[in-house]
């Protein structure tokens, strides 16, 4: 690529050199061509008028033979016309055997008295002749030469400039030639460059660092390469994100469809099985539907945690945010989730907060959030198990005071494979142990998004056969409201609360909320 430019830069300034050169020698061969012919008008002028000063008294005297050697002397053809045009001596010809000079345009000027002057072809001899008269008593005195030695001085003369100019041409053509070496690398590098640019190389080096038009096109170059390699990667992002919800949407598909397909086919099957006689059999009748009972339970249940994790991935979940004491809503929940967990013989305690710490969230919100907690906990621990719930502050680091809410258990707890999935839709460590239990596969992606809605976050710390605790932060009381991301208000919805906001503090009703 280099060398192609290089040779095409210097053929390029050889060319206009050469043009150069055919101008030069085209107008001073115009120019010396006239001038000699000026010169050599003025000659033969000069010796038209030596020979009259000499012999013109005595030219009707002469001999050919004597005119001839005038006209030798003088260096031409020389010619003696009378006033009627009719020539009465000539150096060349038989001046009997000659036309009338009359027309001819030299000789016409010189009877009318002037100096008279004309280039043509002679007749006669057929050379190209200049000639000279002037006026010589009535009649005129020609003399003529061959324009040969015109051209053949131009010639000379061309010559002479042509082989100067080549000699002054060669430092140009080296100087061309080492400027286009430059030219030409500096230009191949950035064709190379733009080569890896349009192969999708944007991190292909470009060491051009001057500051005339090509280092200012190499830096255009290096800022287009940036910018196209940020445009590609966020392309790339942006792809990724998609493939991502598309198999996301996939997966949600498949998943509501066997969630909602084992419940239909069971109440349609039982159902079915009554009509056909069995609702008068007094032994099954009422356990079959029980069972109907079930699976429609186990449907609602389904919906209803699709629509609310709908509304907050939406955000049209409204929240009302305000302070709480953190134990008042601590012990409402385990309280609530109490019975539950007696019957099947396990022990939950309660771990208090301090007894001034206040966190700012919705209630229902907390609630459904510490309650999904408890139950997975509840479900997976083995009778006689122990179930710990509790709290505690957290110390500011360049954010808002936060309150650490946790749920441990001493169940089967989960693999360390899963736990990065743990909170994903309808993902389940054991897909039938869940299913049995009455699991959605949805009560931990609710939590996740609840507690981010709410401006806080979520996280697992497990051993497997050795229980599970599951931790998430929520803004700490009224130093919710210093925070500047804070919003105030009565009523926010879930596209203003995402996990770097927080949900505003309700203004009506907050001390009554305080003594909850």
């Amino acid at each position: 690529m280099n060398r192609r430019i290089f040779f095409k830069l210097v053929a390029a300034t050889v060319t206009l050199l050469v043009l150069a050169l055919a101008v030069v020698d085209l107008l001073v061969s115009r120019v010396a061509a006239n001038s000699y012919r000026q010169n050599l008008e003025n000659e033969l002028a000069g010796r038209i008028r030596m020979i009259v000063a000499l012999a013109g008294h005595r030219l009707h005297e002469l001999e050919r033979a004597e005119f001839s050697r005038l006209a030798e002397a003088a260096g031409g053809r020389l010619t003696w016309i009378a006033p009627d045009g009719r020539v009465l001596l000539d150096s060349e010809a038989d001046a009997s055997r000659m036309d009338n000079h009359r027309s001819r345009p030299e000789v016409a000027q010189a009877l009318q008295g002037r100096r008279g002057v004309a280039t043509r072809r002679s007749p006669t001899v057929g050379t190209d002749f200049l000639y000279v008269a002037l006026p010589l008593d009535g009649g005129a005195v020609r003399l003529a030469r061959p324009l040969t030695e015109v051209r053949s001085a131009v010639r000379a003369l061309r010559r002479r400039i042509l082989v100067s100019a080549a000699i002054a041409f060669l430092p140009a053509v080296l100087a061309a030639a080492v400027l286009s070496r430059y030219v030409s690398r500096r230009l191949g590098a950035l064709i190379d460059y733009a080569r890896h640019l349009a192969a999708g190389n944007f991190r292909a080096p470009l060491r051009e660092n001057r500051r005339d038009e090509l280092g200012l096109l190499a830096q255009k170059l290096l800022e287009t390469s940036a910018n196209m390699q940020r445009m590609v990667e966020e392309l790339e992002r942006e792809r990724a994100e998609l493939e991502k919800l598309e198999r996301i949407r996939k997966d949600f598909v498949i998943n509501v469809s066997h969630e909602l397909r084992t419940p239909l086919a069971s109440i349609q099957g039982y159902t079915e099985t009554l009509l056909e006689g069995a609702i008068h059999d007094p032994e099954h009748n009422v356990r079959f539907l029980n069972i109907i009972r079930q699976n429609a339970e186990r449907l609602g249940r389904l919906v209803a945690d699709l629509l609310t994790l709908s509304r907050l991935e939406l955000g049209t979940h409204n929240f009302q945010c305000a302070s709480y004491y953190v134990n008042a809503l601590l012990t409402d929940v385990v309280e609530s989730m109490r019975p539950l967990a007696e019957k099947k013989s396990l022990t939950l305690e309660l771990a208090p907060a301090p007894s001034d710490a206040e966190v700012f969230c919705d209630v229902e919100a907390f609630h459904q959030v510490l309650a999904n907690l408890l139950d997975n906990a509840i479900k997976y621990t083995p009778a006689g198990g122990a179930i710990t719930v509790g709290a505690r502050t957290l110390e500011p680091q360049g954010r808002s005071p936060r309150v650490e809410f946790y749920v441990r258990d001493t169940g089967i707890g989960v693999p360390p494979e899963d736990l990065p999935r743990l909170f994903e839709r309808f993902y389940r460590v054991d897909k039938a142990r869940s299913r049995e239990l009455g699991g959605t596969g949805l009560g931990l992606s609710i939590v996740k998004h609840l507690v981010r809605s709410m401006g806080g976050d979520v996280r697992v710390e497990s051993m497997l056969h050795r229980g599970s605790t599951f931790y998430f932060t929520l803004p700490a009381g009224d130093e919710a409201l210093q925070d500047p991301t804070c919003k105030t208000g009565l009523t926010v919805s879930s596209r203003d609360c995402n996990p770097s906001d927080v949900c505003s503090k309700m203004e009506l009703g907050y001390e009554e909320d305080r003594s909850h």
